[in-house]
């Protein structure tokens, strides 16, 4: 991806970058020739990634280590990104975990964080980016939905889908002002979000497959066309498409299989990637 207008080295900020889809726009923005900041929970696996990049593209890799279920934390951030003298040129809102308890169960603490790291966090690091950008009268906004927004598969799918409208929605606030806002919709996504949220993934088709560095290098040339929804690879575009035309009662119906399929036995609560 070009980040243009630039005359300093571009710098991404990523957060849940130390594996999966976002140590995978890491990897590449790294390549690229772009610094990197990584924002995650895990202090040692900071470092060591922060380290393993720097190490092997000479890019500047730095960290901030957050919680983003935690209100203070994801200020911080804010605030990182709301820097003028330091400017973030490209968010990640990639930070994320998948959520297995029921709609219906009276514990809804699972519901709360998962509310608050994928909801919120993205709303509040979202709104910093886009005031700071929009001074610079550029930069990239990309937030990490998924295809599980168009279904109808318990809070993860609710989530996501607001995930996606709000993107959308920012998407024509921004418009004509040089900031390019984009939705990731990715599919069945090879890395270990499923093992730790313990989906299983057993009767998912191998052709339904893709790898994520193919979902991170997809998702940027697509921002950089000015798409607004990213949907990776053309097999899941086609389903997509086929699923914004069905009617609701068959997605509905469709659902409630693969929610019954992929459920593991121990799956009733959320397991951060």
């Amino acid at each position: 991806m070009s980040l243009r207008g630039t005359a300093h080295t571009s710098t991404a900020l990523i957060t849940g970058g130390t594996s999966g889809i976002g140590l995978a726009f890491a990897q590449l923005l790294s390549r690229q020739g772009h610094n990197v900041i990584l924002v995650g929970r895990n202090t040692d696996r900071l470092h060591q990634t922060a380290h393993q990049l720097s190490s092997s593209t000479g890019q500047q890799v730095d960290t901030i280590q957050a919680d983003l279920a935690d209100r203070a934390d994801v200020q911080r951030v804010a605030e990182r990104l709301s820097s003028q003298d330091e400017p973030v040129d490209l968010l990640v809102n990639n930070a994320g975990f998948g959520v297995h308890a029921r709609l219906t169960s009276e514990d809804v603490t699972v519901h709360d964080e998962a509310f608050d790291v994928m909801c919120r966090a993205v709303l509040v690091l979202g709104g910093a980016a886009a005031r700071a950008m929009l001074a610079r009268k550029r930069g990239t906004i990309i937030n990490v939905s998924s295809t599980a927004g168009f279904m109808a598969m318990g809070s993860y799918s609710a989530i996501k889908a607001w995930v996606t409208t709000y993107s959308e929605s920012l998407a024509v606030e921004l418009r004509g002002t040089g900031v390019q806002v984009t939705a990731l919709c990715p599919g069945w996504v090879k890395t270990e979000f499923h093992q730790r949220a313990g989906i299983n993934t057993t009767s998912i088709p191998s052709w339904l497959w893709t790898d994520s560095e193919r979902v991170a290098a997809t998702c940027l040339k697509d921002a950089a066309r000015g798409k607004v929804i990213s949907i990776p690879s053309k097999r899941f575009r086609v389903l997509m498409w086929g699923i914004r035309h069905l009617p609701r009662s068959a997605i509905h119906a469709a659902s409630g299989r693969i929610t019954s399929k992929r459920r593991a036995p121990q799956s009733e609560n959320g397991e951060v990637r």
